[in-house]
């Protein structure tokens, strides 16, 4: 599975893109978000060190959307139109 293309290539994501991911995501739409590049992603996921948990599934990587949320301080809006649970606190992650 793997998350819808997202415009303006270069950039990180902002927070409602990042908050419509699905439940899991490719590597490549995770090092977007954390605005690291594709070999550096790669590379830190090889050695076990990249800055989430990271799922080998076969040949391919992959990251657990709530992982990544919530390194980045965001967390899924409850269903009821609440905020996110860890704070109020609004990050826009585009550059």
């Amino acid at each position: 599975m793997t998350a819808p293309k997202m415009a303006g290539a270069g950039r990180g994501l902002t927070s409602d893109e990042l908050l419509a991911l699905p439940a899991v995501i490719d590597l490549d739409t995770s090092n977007k978000a954390l605005m690291i590049g594709r070999s550096t992603g790669y590379g830190l996921a090889k050695q076990g060190e990249y800055p989430v948990r990271v799922l080998r599934l076969g040949n391919a990587y992959r990251v657990v959307t709530a992982d990544l949320l919530k390194l980045l301080g965001l967390e899924h809006r409850h269903s009821g139109g609440g905020q996110e649970a860890s704070g109020s606190e609004r990050h826009g992650l585009a550059a």
